[in-house]
């Protein structure tokens, strides 16, 4: 099941730029900063969705979905060198089209499920160096789902902190059997496929791994432009398709259970420009251009205009647009050919078009909430979602800030960090 709605990281970098547009070109190597530092963001996301070309159903039925997504991130800075994060969270599910998988063989499944997820991460920059190394790790764990992620990275700044170089590799194994979380499920581990075709076993595997690499390059331009660039590769083996998709054939007889290739790669890369119209206004733009082995060529434009109201309040209007070409083995209902060696149904990797238009308003007081702890901000996002397939959707997001932090001593200036993209 694809997850819609926004993360915490996506939300939290909305209009960072603004807080940081005066500091672009850095005056001095040292500045006053705090030796300990908490920070805590929570974040709650509403996303509801409806379309009627459900992967579950073989490319028909409903897609009606809502998520109630509950995220936290902490993050620890003891003093300039280490830093200490940790992000978790639970997604609860509720979808129409999950009953028609019947985990049970029978006693029919609930409509409900569940994910929680926790990832520490840790990043550490030796004193008067200007690299930056982390590693993280985690969890991911659903009724049909684990995933264990490990991740390092590696960003290098110039003396004078208006260029960025960074680089990470991140893997992710996921083993796709069912049972972890299932309430009313009591048996072994295993791939669970719709009711009616568990009398083949479709699949001699049930693991998949995923290997990204991700690049970017941040350039300060002028004190009023920044340019970032984000080249990626991800290497995806082992079961990529998904056991309980149904796929339904053009002889009116024929059903079997999705069929896809057991490697993928993907080839993004991305271009993001900011540009300070005044000293209230933002032109975040961004372009992205997507290949991937599978046959899917795609490109997304989006801008975001982050408008300083006033000293606390700015308000972000946001819009995107997004196309993309079919994948070889995307077939809808009963247009697959039976001798067809990798079929889906799955409109995800159909030819569409889609937008995106939202609202971001953000307030950022910094008001003291007692000795040394600060409410830092509040946010709020909606958004809405449109597909050419008639898929639509609704994101509600607020995000709270804030932060404790201990009395100030000289220590080296922290770089400079560009918006994210």
């Amino acid at each position: 099941m694809k997850n819609k709605y926004l993360t915490l990281a996506m939300l939290s970098a909305v209009l960072h730029a603004s807080s940081q547009k005066h500091n672009a070109m850095p005056d001095s190597l040292y500045k006053k900063q705090r030796i300990s530092t908490q920070e805590v963001q929570v974040l709650f996301s509403y996303y509801a969705q409806d379309g009627n070309h459900s992967a579950i159903t073989g490319g028909i039925g409903t897609e009606w979905l809502h998520v109630y997504a509950p995220e936290f991130t902490i993050t620890h800075r003891p003093d300039s060198i280490h830093t200490y994060k940790l992000n978790g969270g639970i997604d609860v599910i509720t979808s129409a089209s999950m009953d028609k998988i019947d985990f049970d063989a029978g006693t029919g499944a609930s409509r409900v499920s569940a994910r929680m997820h926790l990832s520490p991460a840790f990043s550490y920059q030796p004193r008067g160096s200007r690299t930056t190394y982390g590693v993280n790790t985690g969890f991911s764990i659903e009724s049909a789902y684990l995933s264990i992620p490990a991740g390092i990275s590696i960003s290098h700044v110039n003396k004078t902190g208006t260029r960025e170089v960074s680089g990470s590799v991140q893997c992710y194994f996921d083993d796709l059997r069912y049972g972890r979380l299932a309430l009313t499920y009591h048996g072994p581990l295993e791939l669970v496929y719709p009711v009616e075709l568990r009398d083949t076993s479709w699949f001699n595997i049930y693991r998949r791994y995923s290997y990204n690499f991700d690049f970017a390059f941040y350039q300060v331009i002028n004190a009023r432009m920044q340019l970032a660039i984000f080249p990626e590769f991800v290497l995806q083996k082992g079961l990529l398709s998904t056991p309980y998709h149904r796929v339904f054939f053009n002889d009116d007889h024929t059903e079997r259970v999705e069929n896809l290739p057991r490697e993928r790669t993907k080839w993004p890369i991305g271009l993001q420009l900011n540009s300070f119209v005044g000293d209230r206004v933002i032109l975040r733009s961004y372009y992205r251009f997507y290949h991937d082995n599978f046959g899917i060529n795609a490109h997304t434009w989006q801008l975001e205009v982050p408008i300083e109201l006033t000293q606390t309040l700015t308000l972000a209007p946001l819009a995107r647009f997004y196309m993309q070409t079919a994948a070889d083995y995307f077939r809808p209902d009963k247009a697959a050919d039976p001798k067809e060696r990798y079929y889906t149904s799955d409109y995800d990797l159909s030819k569409f078009t889609s937008y995106k238009a939202g609202v971001t308003a953000r307030y950022a007081p910094r008001q003291p909430l007692g000795h040394h702890f600060f409410f830092d901000a509040i946010t709020v996002r909606y958004s809405y979602y449109r597909r050419s397939d008639g898929l639509y959707g609704h994101t509600l997001s607020l995000l709270l800030e804030a932060s404790h932090t201990h009395p100030a001593e000289a220590s080296p200036r922290s770089h400079h960090r560009f918006p994210a993209g």
